[in-house]
């Protein structure tokens, strides 16, 4: 038997505390290479505008897809001895796991792969390669930086993600805008005399609202276009600026408003209840609250409702993000009737939750539930809150109901991640159709003109223009064209004079109507949301930063008239129009600004 020393003969000198498991000098290359790649996908993603799915996923996943590449590296290919192989495996693997463990609830789950495992998992690598040959220290100071990678998240909470899918975190321990918010609830309260929020004086319970009362009596308007006719607002906002009448906090929530007379009604989140909320819209203060225990939260966009209430004349319709359909006396908050979706559909809510906001048309409520069979759509009777359809349709959909006329017809449009339906209105039948499947999210409403209707599809997708016509029984959908140089995410867009304004990505484009081509493409105001004073030609975006931007619509160029910096915080809530008062909400504050109308002729 030969019991000569392996390393006996061997060019390299040993250090005198090595032995054979450990190597002098680790094969770093290749761990070098992985850190390239990994660096590669991270930043690819942020140089491609409005990056196709594919590519995002690669920035997400990716890295985390290089740590499990590293540890191969390092048992198989790095030279290691076989007991530092052991240890650093089972040292960094249990790191990631205890960190993994202590994170902040909102930072588990997508926030591991990305953010937490690469971070760590860098240090590691890093610190092997920079003392590849130092093997008395290496494996030691890389499990060192490696918890520091790994358990620096653990300091950090989740305040969401960006239009550009960009996280936003704060340290673990501030207060976020939702405590604040509660907070300055419970104190109101409490100095209160009768304990309730802010008491209805007697100017204040109008005996009866009905839509006709109603200036914005739903989502994105009356026609769900985002459309406001009659105002020309004085383009001068130097000589003439924006008035502030108020500004408060508000709950979390992506909903919009509703407005009627002096009222406002929106939608919050307030700890584990959901609100609804009357607001008094000459100086904010909320008339009355109505709240039932629900919390939705996820990691995009958090916590709170999605959906905008409705206002008909046989009450309020509210939807919450778990499904709770409720019909309330618009002027006392009284609960008329409510229903629980998930039971009447048999499904849960989507990942971003109910997002609905219900369609109140001739004594019917018409809600997106994306239940199997034909528990797609619900159409629930307005005054007592019974079923009286339902109909097949997507399984899911940011999207909601739209009432449209087409050929003379009308019927109710609602885009899901199948593509286009139309319904009848009082049995829900299906008109016709229009397959444009994808399984991304489908969030904007569509656009009807004339015969034609755009529809969008989020990340990178584009826009499509289909023209409808019929004959007889016979419905007919065709394809006029599809355009990537508009892909709106969750943006709506509005139509003048024959081109399309709205957001391509995070940037602000213009299209023409007829051929989808784009005229321009030059704003950026994050993922903002535009409406259109239809009889001024001019456009009020406001943008993802809080800002509100005044843009003349022409085709030729990006026209910006005026800005103002109105409300703090990420802001993708659409805003509203009354006479000459613009009402605009995020997720922690609610403004009121007036604005000075242009001089007559």
């Amino acid at each position: 038997m030969n019991t000569e020393n392996p390393f006996q003969n061997s060019s390299v000198t040993l250090p005198a505390n090595a032995t054979p498991n450990v190597s002098v000098s680790l094969r770093w290359w290749p761990a070098a290479m992985l850190l390239v790649v990994m660096g590669l996908m991270k930043i690819i993603p942020t140089l491609v505008e409005s990056p196709p799915l594919p590519v995002m996923m690669m920035g997400f996943m990716g890295p985390a897809g290089i740590c499990g590449l590293i540890l191969i590296w390092w048992l198989f290919a790095s030279r290691a001895g076989i007991r530092e192989k052991i240890t650093g495996l089972i040292g960094v693997v249990g790191l990631a796991l205890v960190s993994a463990l202590l994170l902040h609830f909102s930072m588990k789950g997508m926030s591991t792969i990305v953010y937490q495992l690469p971070a760590g998992f860098v240090l590691f690598t890093v610190s092997l390669i920079i003392l590849a040959g130092r093997p008395a220290y290496r494996l030691r100071t890389a499990l060192l930086m490696s918890a520091l990678g790994f358990g620096f998240w653990d300091l950090l909470q989740l305040k969401g993600i960006t239009g550009r899918f960009e996280a936003e975190f704060a340290w673990r321990w501030s207060p976020t805008a939702e405590q604040q918010y509660l907070k300055s609830l419970a104190e109101r309260k409490a100095t209160a005399q009768d304990g309730s929020t802010n008491p209805l004086s007697a100017s204040d319970q109008t005996p009866v609202i009905t839509r006709a009362d109603a200036q914005w009596p739903e989502f994105r308007g009356p026609l769900r276009d985002g459309r406001y006719p009659g105002v020309i607002l004085d383009e001068d906002w130097t000589g003439s600026p924006p008035q502030l009448i108020w500004k408060s906090k508000i709950g979390p929530g992506w909903s919009s408003f509703a407005a009627a007379g002096n009222r406002l009604w929106t939608q919050e989140q307030r700890g584990d209840n959901e609100a609804v909320l009357c607001l008094n819209a000459s100086n904010g203060d909320i008339l009355w609250a109505y709240e039932y225990p629900s919390r939705f939260w996820e990691a995009v966009a958090g916590a709170g409702p999605r959906a905008t209430p409705t206002l008909s004349d046989e009450g309020l319709f509210a939807l919450g993000a778990n499904g709770n359909l409720i019909c309330l006396n618009p002027s006392s908050g009284e609960v008329l009737w409510q229903r629980d979706m998930q039971a009447d559909a048999g499904c849960k809510p989507p990942q971003w939750g109910f997002s609905s906001s219900p369609l109140a048309v001739d004594g019917l409520v018409v809600v997106h539930a994306g239940g199997s069979g034909n528990k797609g759509i619900l159409a629930y009777d307005a005054k007592s809150g019974d079923i009286r359809w339902t109909v097949a349709s997507g399984n899911h959909s940011y999207s909601s109901p739209h009432l449209a006329t087409i050929d003379g017809i009308p019927g109710i449009l609602m885009q899901t991640n199948s593509g286009l339906q139309c319904l009848n209105i009082q049995d829900g039948t299906v008109l016709w159709q229009h397959e444009w499947p994808l399984e991304n999210y489908r969030a904007i409403q569509p656009l009807v003109i004339g015969n034609s209707v755009l529809i969008a599809s989020s990340l990178g997708m584009g826009t499509r223009r289909i023209t409808v016509s019929h004959s007889a029984d016979q419905w007919t959908t065709k394809e006029d064209w599809t355009s990537t140089d508009m892909k709106p995410d969750f943006n709506d867009f509005v139509e003048y004079d024959g081109h399309i304004y709205g957001f391509d990505g995070n940037i602000f484009a213009c299209i023409d109507l007829t051929t989808g081509k784009r005229a321009w493409k030059k704003g950026r105001y994050g993922s903002g949301q535009v409406l259109l004073l239809s009889d001024a030609g001019q456009l009020l975006v406001a943008a993802e930063n809080g800002e509100l931007v005044l843009i003349k619509a022409d085709p030729s160029k990006l026209d910006e008239l005026a800005r103002i910096p109105a409300i703090e915080g990420k802001t993708w809530n659409h805003p509203i129009v009354v006479d000459n008062r613009i009402f605009l909400r995020n997720s922690e504050e609610v403004a009121c600004y007036e604005f000075a109308l242009k001089p007559a002729q």
